[in-house]
């Protein structure tokens, strides 16, 4: 049953506890067999991959045709409308200028004794990107994982993506084909995350994995982790919106729709200063129930985790936000970027009455992929920094040497690091000669 807390009734922080602490994803321990999958590819390649491809999607490839031909990728776009190419086109867009403008830049500078300091950015060579298949096959997604690795540079970008009985969405290779991926392979499920990371006869492997995914994926993720980078482990999608009461209550409602309408573990909270307002809300998400095409998902999230809580006020609403660490944030009241401004927990923060999170879904710009369960507390969204890694530099000159070097050398001998001091001392002897 929806939750609905006040702050100035007894017993609400240890209600609020208990929504911070209320285990929405469904668990299956699977990470046996994910462990036998990811064995069973490291050694048979791609006849393992084969076999489970066949197994889970019904589909029967050969190493030749487990990936999408140019002309079978071609033959699919053409099916996309003008209408959905063209929003398909102007999201690619809106992608790209925003990630741009994140590039980090290579900096160097000179140090008191004539060294040189600094570090260089440069891309992973190779990353892969996993996209869900069946219901869950969001072209949205593509853009937002592979926008970002062409941005950095990666040179190689890899798609793995399930096509049961052999059906694939269009719109998920057309936004392949507008991101600038090099491969697209028809697999899925944990077997996937093994070739990308591992490697087989056919798929070489990458460096880095992000895209999202089932249980399955998430613990291959897991696995794999440190023999590839990944971007993260989310789980179920999550809303908070923070209202007052100068707001259309059916607004709210299907912004808190907006993600419940995806998974029936998301989440949707409403915070708001005005206790008339909960019932306004509450309401037209009721009426909206009743018509929205995926309502038995939507009412199941919100009936299990949604939530509404009146605040004081709106200071206090920042508190409480930054304790649920959200991944969505939408702010919908006055003064909305006086109160963004406080916020020091959220993976994005949509301002204002005019900003729908559903915005940042699809043609916003910032990226989607976004912390989740709380991790927003230490941990970004995706974004171009996830493709590029930073290489220090230096470089000594004997005068910088002989000023820091000695230095180097006792911290050396006070961890019993012998060669290391050597290593300094062999130097600081040629320059004091």
């Amino acid at each position: 049953m929806t939750l609905f807390l006040n702050s100035s009734e007894p017993g609400f922080d240890a209600d609020f506890a208990r929504l911070l602490t209320m285990k929405r994803e469904d668990s299956p321990d699977v990470d046996d067999v994910v462990a036998g999958i990811i064995a069973d590819v490291r050694a048979r390649g791609d006849a393992a991959v084969l076999e489970l491809t066949a197994r889970f999607d019904r589909l029967q490839l050969s190493a030749e045709t487990m990936a999408f031909s140019s002309e079978e990728i071609a033959a699919e776009v053409a099916k996309v409308s003008a209408e959905e190419r063209a929003a398909l086109e102007l999201a690619a867009e809106r992608i790209r200028t925003y990630h741009a403008q994140q590039m980090p830049e290579d900096a160097s500078w000179d140090g008191p004794h004539g060294e040189m300091l600094g570090w260089r950015w440069t891309p992973v060579s190779a990353a892969g990107l996993y996209v869900p298949g069946g219901l869950a096959s969001y072209p949205s997604s593509v853009l937002m994982n592979a926008i970002p690795a062409k941005v950095a540079g990666v040179e190689r970008l890899v798609i793995c993506v399930p096509t049961p009985d052999g059906v694939c969405n269009p719109l998920v290779l057309l936004a392949a084909q507008l991101s600038g991926v090099d491969e697209i392979y028809r697999i899925g499920g944990a077997q996937a995350i093994a070739a990308l990371a591992y490697g087989t006869e056919t798929i070489s492997p990458v460096d880095k994995i992000t895209g999202p995914g089932n249980a399955f994926v998430a613990a291959a993720k897991r696995r794999v982790f440190g023999k590839v980078g990944i971007d993260m482990i989310a789980g179920p999608s999550e809303i908070l919106v923070i209202a007052d009461q100068n707001n259309d209550p059916d607004w709210i409602a299907v912004d808190l729709l907006s993600q419940a309408e995806h998974d029936e573990s998301a989440q949707s909270i409403l915070i708001t200063d005005d206790a008339g307002f909960v019932q306004a809300v509450a309401d037209a998400v009721s009426k909206r129930l009743e018509t929205l095409e995926r309502r038995a998902i939507a009412s199941k999230s919100w009936e299990d985790f949604g939530a509404i809580v009146v605040v004081r006020d709106m200071d206090e609403a920042v508190a409480l936000s930054d304790r649920i660490a959200p991944e969505h944030l939408e702010i919908a009241c006055a003064d909305a970027d006086g109160v963004a401004a406080k916020i020091k927990h959220a993976g994005a923060i949509f301002i204002g009455s005019w900003t729908p999170e559903a915005i940042g879904d699809y043609i916003g710009g910032p990226n989607h992929v976004l912390p989740t369960a709380r991790s927003a507390r230490f941990s970004s969204g995706l974004s171009v920094m996830d493709f590029v890694k930073r290489t220090t530099l230096s470089r000594m000159t004997p005068e910088a040497l002989k000023a820091i070097g000695p230095a180097a050398e006792v911290l050396a001998k006070s961890e019993g690091l012998e060669a290391h001091g050597l290593s300094v001392r062999a130097r600081l002897d040629k320059v004091n000669q």
